[in-house]
């Protein structure tokens, strides 16, 4: 089969298309023809070798497709389920093996392409919502890369929720995205200091939360944003990485929460993980989340997506297609 693998790590000239063995299932295990992978940050961070892997690794943690295997443990699962899954190495490829307990069912409502792009991400912008920081109507919050794969299912969700929601972007591309998803504010962080506006738009009291997916250039004002007791949840660095931080500083800014969240600490049991998934599959299907696949990219074609991610022109999801 065809696959993206990692052998030294780099730039996106690192990912090779080339063959490797179809996977045979082990005893938990089943088998999934993959008919899309979602591409993130976190397989930017791996690739890069920020995120340390044994080398060399297939590339990818998201995917969904058509269950063509199974180990001998599993009862779960039958030939020819849809399914998805994320936070398992190996989605950038024909055929990736998943352990039964990470995979879920794709409900009627739901494609294949939509599933693979809403597993992770859906479910991160889920957890950040409702348990990092449970969001509040009338609360506001400041999402950054609001036109992002993770920022536009956070403004809708925040939305949803009766929560007014702030966003930053960088073209008016974006901005209308943004506010079509629902973000009452939109700030330009091209053009404008988004540390003053935010206090502008605030009346000076800063906000209740701030998901910061951006890290580096965004962390010190991010944390200037926040009310007393307010919460920076950084759950990304596409920026890079955050310096050296004394966490002094949090007391004298207020007393703030300042948490590095990550998703598979928030699906950690099948029980989680069903209840996250079901939800965000729900909310598609019900037609009250709205996804945008901004680009799909043939598999080889792999380290243009993660070219075209990592130099912010894209919005929204990006696929691999097998």
């Amino acid at each position: 089969m065809k696959a993206i693998q990692v052998k030294q790590t780099g730039g996106p000239e690192a990912l090779e298309y080339g063959d490797v063995p179809v996977p045979e299932p082990k005893p938990n295990e089943t088998v999934v023809k993959i008919a899309a992978a979602g591409v993130n940050f976190i397989d930017v961070y791996q690739r890069e070798g920020r995120y340390k892997l044994p080398l060399p690794f297939t590339a990818g943690q998201e995917g969904a497709g058509v269950v063509s295997a199974v180990g001998t443990e599993v009862k779960s699962f039958k030939l020819g389920d849809r399914v998805a899954f994320c936070g398992v190495q190996g989605s950038d490829a024909e055929y990736a093996a998943v352990p039964a307990d990470r995979l879920v069912q794709i409900p009627q409502g739901v494609n294949e392409r939509e599933a693979a792009a809403a597993i992770l991400q859906g479910m991160t912008a889920h957890y950040l919502l409702h348990d990092t920081f449970p969001l509040k109507r009338g609360q506001t919050a400041l999402v950054h890369a609001a036109a992002g794969g993770v920022g536009l299912l956070l403004v809708q969700m925040a939305h949803n929720i009766g929560a007014r929601v702030i966003g930053t972007v960088s073209t008016e591309e974006k901005a209308k995205l943004a506010r079509d998803a629902g973000a009452d504010e939109i700030i330009f962080y091209t053009q404008t200091d988004f540390e003053a506006e935010t206090k502008r738009l605030t009346g000076g009291k800063g906000v209740d939360v701030v998901y910061d997916s951006v890290g580096k250039t965004t962390f010190e004002k991010s944390l200037n944003v926040l009310r007393p007791r307010g919460m920076m949840a950084l759950f990304g660095g596409s920026s890079g990485a955050v310096p050296l931080f004394d966490p002094i500083v949090l007391s004298q800014k207020g007393s703030l929460f300042l948490t590095r969240p990550t998703l598979n600490h928030y699906i950690t049991t099948r029980e989680e993980l069903m209840a996250r998934s079901e939800a965000v599959f729900g909310m598609i299907a019900a037609n009250k989340l709205k996804l945008r696949i901004e680009h799909t990219y043939k598999l080889a074609d792999a380290a243009q997506a993660h070219s075209d991610l990592e130099g912010r022109k894209t919005t929204g999801k990006l696929l691999l297609i097998p």
